[in-house]
């Protein structure tokens, strides 16, 4: 049932809950239609002098304070994440801009293939668009976004130019690429929300200072709260901070009303609205909808498939190292952001599993970094331990692989029975594993970026069979589809249940694809903003 715990706020077309990747496009979009827009954030404006990027003390604070993991980090503003019975520890951020603030901007789109994984593969499910439905927005949030790139990919559809020329390769770069040409295998400079040059609203280029992913102090990063949301307020959008929404409300009927929360002051206040957003990430999103239930909706809101909270896929990642014999100062540049290899990406029935991976090529980090093992091993204690740091400091390349991760129903998110955050609202707790055919992915992965290493002459190898911190990619959760029985929304992103309730955030993927969904998800929210304002006169005031 709706309610109203304390003061009231005035009603709304459009409530945003969640103002990150995905709650900053659909609330630009949907204001510059005309729109009374509201969106409720329970993180607040960063201030970019104080991110870790323009600290002294940089690694601490990337490990602490800026940690991409909210159960290290403890701000007010996080949640805690029961991960105990999850191979994989998720990571996000909480604030205006979400996760885009200690993101890499490292973006590419999906394939055409892997929005029909059901018809070429056998495995998972269709999605109910195709890529060719979905690229205008792609081109879209490239516009706003402002993407560094160039054409041509092989392994990739044409497409429009990029706004920027790509980012530079840099020695260490082209040491990797030279390789993978003398292997005969695919490479190509990666598509990035990093400005190579001037691109925004007073946003330089990229200084090179390799700190992208502890928030760009100097705005050469491409972040919501730089792009997106400034549109979305010029436009009369609203924007809520330090604001914890403990449930979405419904009235008698069942369709949405609003949301309940807990503003910085820690007073209980309801915002009334003709209809709902979710853009609370493949995590907070469940979460929400399930603390949601009541008389119209007794297994949480959207709930009648089961499925809210199913589905999890994060991307499996494994990580190798090579360190190599000269110094290449390999802590300069954008961490992730050089070049992707594709070579593997598509279905090869001799390689004994089904879809494909990614290399994402990656740079090092600094002295603290590099001792504490970087993406593995440490460097040993005692006798010969400022020799072997010596020997890695700025000598370290590593490939990240980016797995495809199907689909599964044990792998989900539910409410902790005892777990709260600060303000006693039930945590959520993941259930992860991985899958044999994900495993079978970054072992055959593994064994061939041995081979660039040695091929790139490497004199010693590190391998992560699979990251634990590597939960980036939060996706699946509330999946679109036709059908109400096997999926929570259909392919506008509106609820099968609530015809008032939209989700635009990575809940929605069918399958996870083979790449960083950042620009995927903004490119839905944006084809969802664009229905709604063709199609759901009857929300506007």
């Amino acid at each position: 049932m709706a309610s109203d715990n304390g003061s009231g706020d005035g009603v709304v077309d459009v409530l945003v809950i969640g103002a990150g990747a995905s709650g900053g496009a659909v609330s630009a979009w949907l204001s510059e239609a005309g729109f009374k827009v509201m969106c409720l954030e329970q993180g607040y404006w960063q201030d970019p002098s104080k991110y870790a990027s323009a600290s002294p003390d940089y690694e601490f604070e990337m490990m602490t304070n800026w940690s991409i993991d909210p159960n290290v980090r403890q701000r007010d503003e996080d949640y805690p994440v029961n991960v105990s019975d999850s191979s994989v520890t998720p990571v996000m951020f909480n604030g205006v801009g979400g996760s885009t603030i200690l993101w890499t901007a490292h973006t590419p789109r999906f394939h055409p293939s892997d929005f029909r994984v059901k018809t070429l593969d056998g495995v998972a499910d269709d999605w109910p668009l195709t890529y060719e439905e979905l690229e205008e927005y792609y081109d879209l949030n490239d516009d706003v976004m402002g993407c560094s790139g160039i054409a041509g990919d092989p392994a990739n559809p044409p497409r429009s130019p990029r706004q920027m020329p790509p980012l530079p390769l840099g020695p260490d770069g082209t040491r990797l690429a030279g390789a993978f040409d003398e292997l005969g295998w695919h490479w190509w400079p990666s598509d990035s929300y990093i400005n190579s040059q001037r691109y925004g609203e007073g946003r330089d280029a990229c200084n090179f200072c390799g700190h992208n992913h502890m928030g760009c102090y100097q705005r050469a990063k491409s972040s919501t709260d730089l792009t997106y949301w400034p549109r979305a307020l010029r436009n009369g959008a609203e924007i809520k901070t330090g604001a914890r929404v403990r449930r979405v409300t419904t009235d008698s009927t069942g369709r949405a009303t609003g949301a309940d929360y807990i503003d910085s002051k820690g007073q209980q206040r309801h915002q009334k609205a003709r209809s709902v957003i979710m853009a609370s990430n493949g995590i907070g999103t469940p979460r929400l909808l399930l603390l949601s239930e009541s008389d119209s909706h007794p297994n949480g809101l959207a709930n009648s498939s089961g499925l809210v909270g199913k589905n999890l896929m994060f991307h499996p990642f494994a990580m190798i190292t090579g360190v190599f014999p000269e110094k290449m100062k390999t802590w300069r540049g954008p961490l992730g952001n050089i070049a992707m290899s594709q070579e593997f990406y598509e279905t090869d029935a001799s390689r004994g599993f089904v879809r494909g991976y990614t290399y994402q090529f990656q740079r090092s980090l600094g002295p603290a970094w590099v001792a504490r093992g970087g993406f593995r091993d440490p460097v040993p204690w005692g006798d010969g331990h400022h020799t072997e740091l010596q020997n890695r400091l700025g000598s370290m390349m590593s490939l990240a692989v980016i797995g495809e991760d199907l689909p599964e129903l044990h792998n989900s998110v539910d409410l902790d029975p005892e777990m709260t955050d600060s303000d006693g609202i039930p945590a959520p707790r993941i259930h992860y594993r991985i899958s044999q055919n994900s495993r079978d992915q970054l072992d055959h992965a593994i064994g061939n970026a041995k081979k660039v290493f040695e091929t790139a002459g490497a004199v010693d190898i590190f391998v992560d069979p699979m990251m634990e911190l590597s939960g980036w990619h939060l996706m699946g959760t509330a999946r679109m589809g036709d059908d109400p029985a096997r999926s929570v929304v259909d392919k506008w992103g509106q609820s099968h249940d609530v015809d008032n309730l939209f989700i635009v955030d990575g809940s929605v993927f069918v399958t996870g694809a083979a790449v960083n969904p950042t620009p995927t998800i903004q490119a839905l929210a944006l084809r969802t903003a664009e229905y709604i304002v063709a199609n759901r006169s009857d929300l506007k005031a």
